[in-house]
């Protein structure tokens, strides 16, 4: 799901300096990373780019990376098999060629010859077998490990060949190969018995794509250099340092003094400002990966409480439907879209994202914003005021008022407004909110499989296949971390089976719909809006960026390795 894992969005975006201390001092949130030039020149010498972003990488260890920032380096670093094009079809990337067998158990790839990692070893098909083995026996890898269930052998008879068989044929390869990434054997071997794949850190980060690892500070700074021997197209450009910013606004002061060459996250207020601004392209479009917001609720039921990490104190209302369908009629999504994103999203609906067109229910009709009705939904249930203080209590417990700890992290600019907002519909049906913004890695923690929440803000961003969005509500992925709602449904499961063998398309539609059907009826989650990206770059800097294409994203390795500084 790649966290753009495509990814998981519980996730967000780093870089560099001259006037980080002025913009530290003006508008907060900066911090220290390698020079950036000044606003009003070209780059001298080097073509550095600058990204600024809002967060940082939780891990450089892509087993066991989850925010975005992590995801985007491994894209930079690492090769995978198969790449996303911007027109949502699949490109071969390490491999020249592949053939399936008739009955689709059996896949060959021929991997190109001549790539080198970055500390000059060879890259061979048995690096290539090697990795995705490592992905499937370590089920402690919260997200890659969740492509590989269909793979039941993974060979290299020799160094340009391997052979994957699959214990089922399955309709979508491609995209669980998109974030397999081919890791260094000579490196990773010693690590790969136990917890030790897990607890690696892997802080020189080798692999074999088109920018290399030079430095990385936590919440500071990840700087990258070009690989100029890349066996696809070198990247133009020199290095690229991203900087993590405090708050958005920096960001975007960063950006017009030229601090930063691009930024991928801003406040929507700033789209205005930015539009007028010199020498500043402001670009929007749909994601690479179809991107949403989502309303968290906690609702596992505690004999699903993991063993191992596992508190689960989430308040015991939220595992009342009604309670979840209250909330949702008590959420006037259109007026969050209004007031919290200046109109940039599309109200939404399940997981699965109108971004893939194919696979979204059309056919749901979301729950109207509705006081009256949602009052009258916790009245039937016997939610009661019976204290008078505007806030109902558990039906026979007035010592268990509906106070529900709302959380978010606090690299996203909108959070805050969305929480706001919440706060004030949800309290005219008797619940009140606990708003809190934390750091992303503290929300992890309490997430899952810890589920120590009740009600979180958050995101995802997902992969073309329907796969990933579903995958994550399976009551397997309760125990894996990848579940946050605990949700578990054997109805749900079932389908999801069938649907991962279901090579007819529209056979595979069907069922796919049935699951988004259940999800919604369920009130797994509450999806305030499916969001656009707005971006924004430099112009005077750096050139031959593509924005004209059906999707959007300035960090992707299709445009840093294109772009050109401005002569």
């Amino acid at each position: 799901m790649i966290k753009n894992r495509l990814i998981k969005n519980k996730w967000q975006w780093p870089i560099a300096i001259v006037l980080t201390l002025m913009l530290t001092a003006c508008a907060g949130g900066a911090t220290s990373s390698p020079s950036a030039a000044s606003a009003s020149s070209a780059p001298a010498g080097p073509a550095v780019l600058h990204v600024g972003w809002p967060g940082s990488p939780d891990k450089l260890n892509p087993g066991t990376g989850e925010l975005s920032e992590a995801y985007t380096i491994y894209d930079l670093v690492y090769d995978t098999l198969f790449h996303l094009n911007f027109d949502g079809t699949f490109k071969l990337d390490i491999a020249d060629s592949y053939k399936a067998s008739d009955d689709g158990l059996v896949y060959t790839f021929k991997i190109h010859q001549g790539v080198k990692f970055h500390d000059g070893q060879p890259l061979t098909a048995k690096d290539v077998a090697f990795s995705l083995q490592l992905y499937k026996d370590h089920t402690d890898f919260p997200f890659l490990n969740f492509y590989t269930t269909t793979f039941e052998k993974i060979e290299a008879p020799d160094d340009s060949t391997v052979v994957l068989t699959l214990n089922k044929a399955i309709p979508n390869l491609e995209s669980q190969l998109l974030g397999l990434y081919i890791l260094p054997e000579h490196i990773w071997s010693k690590y790969k018995e136990g917890k030790a794949a897990a607890e690696f850190q892997n802080l020189e980060m080798i692999g074999s794509g088109p920018f290399k690892m030079k430095e990385y500070k936590q919440n500071e700074f990840v700087h990258l250099v070009a690989n100029k021997e890349y066996f696809a197209n070198p990247p133009k450009i020199d290095e690229i340092v991203f900087q993590t910013f405090g708050n958005e606004d920096a960001l975007v002061q960063a950006l017009q003094t030229g601090q930063v060459d691009m930024i991928t996250k801003m406040p929507n207020t700033a789209v205005p400002v930015l539009k007028r601004a010199q020498n500043i392209k402001l670009v929007t479009g749909a994601p690479l990966g179809p991107s949403l917001r989502d309303i968290v609720i906690n609702q596992i039921d505690p004999k699903n409480c993991p063993k191992e990490g596992g508190k689960c104190t989430g308040h015991p209302a939220l595992r009342d439907r009604n309670v979840r369908l209250a909330l949702a009629h008590a959420t006037d999504k259109q007026n969050i879209i209004d007031v919290a994103m200046l109109g940039l999203a599309k109200p939404g609906l399940t997981l699965v994202a109108t971004g893939q067109v194919f696979w979204y229910n059309n056919t749901l009709k979301d729950y109207a914003f509705d006081i009256a009705q949602a009052n009258k939904i916790l009245d039937d249930a016997g939610y009661k005021d019976t204290d008078g203080d505007g806030v109902r209590e558990m039906p026979g417990d007035p010592k268990k008022p509906l106070i529900f700890r709302l959380q978010w992290p606090n690299n996203i600019p909108e959070a805050p407004r969305i929480g706001e907002l919440l706060g004030k519909t949800w309290a005219q049906i008797g619940i009140k909110t606990e708003p809190q913004s934390v750091d992303p890695d503290t929300l992890v923690s309490v997430c899952c499989p810890a589920y120590d929440f009740d009600i979180m803000i958050w995101g995802w961003s997902w992969g073309p296949d329907p796969n990933d969005p579903l995958g994550v509500t399976r009551t397997d992925q309760i125990p894996t971390g990848s579940s946050e709602t605990g949700y578990a449904n054997p109805e749900f499961d079932k389908l999801y089976d069938q649907q991962q063998v279901e090579r007819n398309p529209e056979k595979r539609k069907q069922i796919v719909f049935k699951m988004q059907e259940l999800l919604f009826n369920d009130v797994t989650y509450i999806i305030p809006y499916y969001q656009d990206t707005v971006q924004a770059y430099r112009a005077d800097r750096f050139q031959g960026w593509i924005i004209d294409a059906p999707t959007l994203a300035l960090e992707d390795p299709k445009n840093l390795t294109i772009i050109e500084a401005v002569k």
